[in-house]
């Protein structure tokens, strides 16, 4: 099943002959039929996106699953994003939750990401403060970026962890650094007050403008209002 997942990724690029999606399709189908994880995977995006079939959500939430089960952590992801907005299958935060933890226990950084945010707002599951930073230290170490900005804010309020400016400092930066808008502004913040680093003006519009940059709004009006001597 392995070549014919092969030909779904070889038509689907059009690598070594004509870009077909709808035979993309038919290979990931046969593939995913005979047990391959990946193909169930990519032909439940294409019905979750319309591309080679008709899109159909009840069809990529079948095809998520199928791929969850079979190991596929950016299927039990999707699975999850599904649950949790209702889309091609009824609206359900615990299930959401459990499979957003599946996908997180199987190396899915976004996974952790979305399970600590269920915990810090609890949905899904009771409100947990010292699982939502477990889960964005996981996200964070995993390539989220928004785990690392969200683990800095429950820094700097010392919400399920030590407070630590400097901590929450270094990690706003570890997300900034990577083209993460929020991250940005929070860092920009801390320069302007001078928590957890030394206080500066400069620092803070260059970051409020590569958060403005990166088309976050907030970016942009804190830049202005700094700029103009504004609060």
């Amino acid at each position: 099943m392995k070549g014919c997942y092969n030909l779904g990724v070889m038509y689907a690029e059009g690598t070594g002959g004509q870009q077909d999606d709808v035979q993309a399709a038919d290979f990931y189908r046969q593939a995913c039929d005979g047990g391959n994880a990946k193909g169930c995977y990519n032909l439940g995006v294409m019905y979750a996106e319309g591309i080679g079939v008709s899109q159909d959500d009840v069809q990529a939430a079948v095809f998520s699953r199928k791929a969850c089960d079979g190991g596929s952590m950016r299927g039990c992801y999707n699975l999850a994003v599904m649950y949790a907005e209702g889309v091609g299958t009824p609206q359900d935060d615990v299930q959401a939750s459990s499979y957003y933890r599946k996908a997180c226990d199987g190396g899915n950084a976004r996974g952790c990401y979305n399970l600590g945010v269920m915990y810090a707002e609890g949905s899904g599951v009771q409100p947990d403060s010292f699982q939502a930073a477990d889960l964005y230290r996981k996200a964070c170490d995993g390539g989220s970026l928004r785990g690392c900005s969200n683990l800095g804010v429950m820094y700097a309020q010392g919400t399920g962890i030590k407070q630590d400016d400097m901590r929450a400092a270094t990690l706003y930066r570890k997300a900034c650094d990577a083209g993460d808008a929020k991250g940005c502004i929070h860092l920009g913040m801390v320069y302007q007050v001078g928590r957890g680093v030394k206080q500066d003006d400069a620092e803070a519009l260059k970051h409020y403008g590569k958060a403005c940059d990166l088309r976050e709004p907030k970016g942009c009006a804190h830049y202005a209002k700094l700029k103009t001597g504004r609060r």
